[in-house]
């Protein structure tokens, strides 16, 4: 993909996004993400590579086999909001919601918000 330093925040979120769609957590960590981004969620600070891989795990565990809509992406200089709901086996979430800081072509911090919810038919 050539040198990721150069690519603008729109250029790591589009990147992401794709990821996201594919499912390649460790593709997605290698491009997009610094080795010291910093995570917030649910009341806790995740670090690292591993911290994401731990917060892709559980969405996994809570949303099992899901598909994803991304509803707006907005990028102002290096920071970008992601909202987006998803559905994945007798669960969904209507609010999510991802903030974003990129620096020198990767994410050095992101926020995660989502409530799941119970679907109640099969």
């Amino acid at each position: 993909m050539g040198r990721t330093e150069n690519r603008s925040a729109r250029e790591v979120l589009d990147d992401h996004l794709r990821e996201s769609q594919t499912g390649s957590v460790e593709a997605d960590l290698a491009r997009n993400y610094a080795e010291d981004v910093v995570v917030l969620m649910r009341g806790e600070a995740h670090h690292g590579h591993e911290g994401v891989r731990g917060l892709a795990r559980l969405l996994r565990q809570e949303l099992p086999d899901a598909s994803f809509e991304y509803c707006s992406c907005v990028v102002a200089r290096e920071f970008g909001l992601l909202e987006w709901s998803g559905r994945g086996g007798q669960a969904y979430v209507q609010d999510g919601a991802d903030s974003y800081v990129v620096r020198e072509g990767k994410i050095v911090a992101q926020t995660i918000h989502y409530t799941v919810q119970r679907s109640s038919a099969p």
